[in-house]
């Protein structure tokens, strides 16, 4: 059997889900169903699968750290992760994984499983088999689909209608791929029995999708080819060439291969799938009290029914409602009808409009050395609660418009200010003046955490000059 490669596709943005998920921290980063994250558990799903490799990760570059920590924290280690400077959709994703695939096995053709990384599937085992059933018509140069069969009339998805069965364990060809429909159709496609939903699930031999790709959308393979040959590999990453990949055609890779060509076929699946592409849908999956509750947090509900209720920082209370969506983070509150939650995409795009932070960022900011809470600000201070891993430190910067107060509440601080370096321990305190190069660092084996008072006439994150920095982060990241 040929070796698969799974490729797992970690790109997406999860606005549907906001403000939980948001654009530097989507929702396949979040332990949305269980204690693991969507990316965790889509890694550990296929783990020690016979003649898996080790999966290639393709992600945003802001997202590198978070791929690389959350499975390292699983025990997995992937084969490459591979950075996209900008999104391109998920045809010329996959057409990079492609090509890397075939360079780093020469001489052999392997199979290329293809798995977005926010996907929901109960029936691991059964996902597992189908996998391992599907192999032979992968080899013979199919490119597979994996439909799941629908168990509702559900107008949130596109279909893929069914032709005549290939073989005896239910593959049949892919008579056409159809777009989200209206309820009226979508009903009569569930009472068809010929419709399956679209997963956006494939596999396929590396050769096969490339081959189909020059065919169909040849311009998108030559600027892949020159992203990944001019691209760069530092550390754990695979970097691509920023200009070559923005010059890549952006479609799916459903529109760029999968509707033209006539070697698609598809693998109906019943194995409780779900993509969690709203509110509503993690309801769906989630494990509901008597009164149809899902409660997470601090959150008393009376007289309350079919609601899912979030509080992730204070007390959330709900009297006389039902079948709402009620999410709480420490900057912003969702409000919403559970038959209304595909909207609140639209809230996401007022917040961009409105150019506000709470579409991007939450109130904590991740960073590959810990994390900062921004807890207080007004229009010429701000206040942080900054923790830094053991062994960790931020990068040696200046400030042409701010003074930074730090006072250690945990933990030593390693300080560098100008041509000083002095440790800090617990309740001391330094003073970083305007224009002074500045480090932080933790030497010591426990967390450090610091409380930062920030003091200036401009006190947003783009006013730094990086002089260097650990984790070879660009200076037009404008972070810490």
């Amino acid at each position: 059997m040929s070796l698969i490669i799974p490729v797992i596709l970690s790109g997406g943005s999860g606005t549907r889900l906001w403000p939980l998920s948001r654009e530097a921290y989507p929702k396949q980063f979040l332990p949305l169903v269980d204690r693991n994250t969507m990316l965790q558990n889509t890694a550990l799903r296929i783990a020690g699968l016979n003649n898996m490799a080790a999966p290639l990760v393709v992600c945003n570059e802001d997202h590198r750290f978070m791929v690389a920590e959350q499975l390292r924290a699983v025990g997995i280690h992937p084969a490459a992760v591979m950075l996209e400077p900008v999104g391109r959709n998920t045809a010329p994703a996959v057409a990079i994984a492609a090509l890397h695939a075939q360079s780093e096995h020469s001489g052999t053709d392997p199979l290329l499983l293809i798995l977005p990384a926010d996907h929901v599937i109960a029936d691991v085992a059964g996902f597992r088999a189908a996998i391992l059933q599907v192999v032979p018509q992968a080899e013979a140069g199919c490119l597979i689909t994996f439909g799941i069969v629908p168990t509702v009339p559900e107008t949130g998805y596109g279909y893929i209608k069914a032709g005549a069965p290939v073989d005896d364990i239910g593959v049949c060809t892919v008579e056409r791929f159809v777009e989200k429909p209206d309820q009226a159709t979508a009903e009569r496609y569930l009472q068809s029995g010929d419709y399956y939903w679209n997963s956006g699930m494939f596999m396929f031999c590396a050769s096969t999708f490339l081959a189909e790709l020059e065919r169909f959308a040849p311009a998108m393979l030559v600027a892949c080819q020159q992203a990944l040959t001019h691209g760069r590999t530092d550390r754990d990453f695979l970097w691509l060439d920023r200009a070559a990949f923005a010059a890549c055609p952006k479609d799916s890779i459903d529109y760029a291969v999968m509707e033209k060509t006539d070697h698609a076929v598809v693998m109906p699946l019943t194995v409780g799938w779900n993509d969690v592409g709203s509110w509503s849908a993690l309801w769906d999956v989630g494990e509901r009290d008597a009164e149809g509750n899902i409660e997470r947090g601090d959150v008393i509900s009376i007289d309350t029914r079919d609601s899912y209720i979030d509080a992730a920082s204070r007390l959330v209370a709900t009297v006389g409602v039902e079948h709402l969506v009620v999410v709480e983070t420490p900057d912003a509150v969702l409000v919403a009808s559970k038959d209304r939650v595909q909207d609140v995409k639209a809230v996401v795009d007022q917040l961009k409009t409105r150019q506000r932070p709470e579409g991007r960022l939450h109130r904590k900011v991740y960073r590959p050395w810990g994390c900062y809470d921004s807890i207080d600000f007004d229009q010429r201070f701000q206040v942080k609660r900054i923790t830094v891993n053991p062994g960790a430190s931020l990068s040696s910067q200046m400030h042409h418009h701010r003074a930074e107060h730090w006072v250690v509440v945990h933990g030593t601080a390693r300080v560098t200010r100008g041509e000083d370096v002095f440790l800090l321990t617990e309740n001391q305190s330094t003073y970083i003046p305007v224009g002074v190069r500045h480090r932080l660092e933790n030497p010591g084996k426990i967390p450090l955490e610091i409380v930062e008072v920030q003091s200036g006439s401009y006190l947003g994150e783009d006013d730094i000059v990086r002089y260097d920095d650990a984790y070879g982060r660009e200076e037009c990241e404008a972070t810490k």
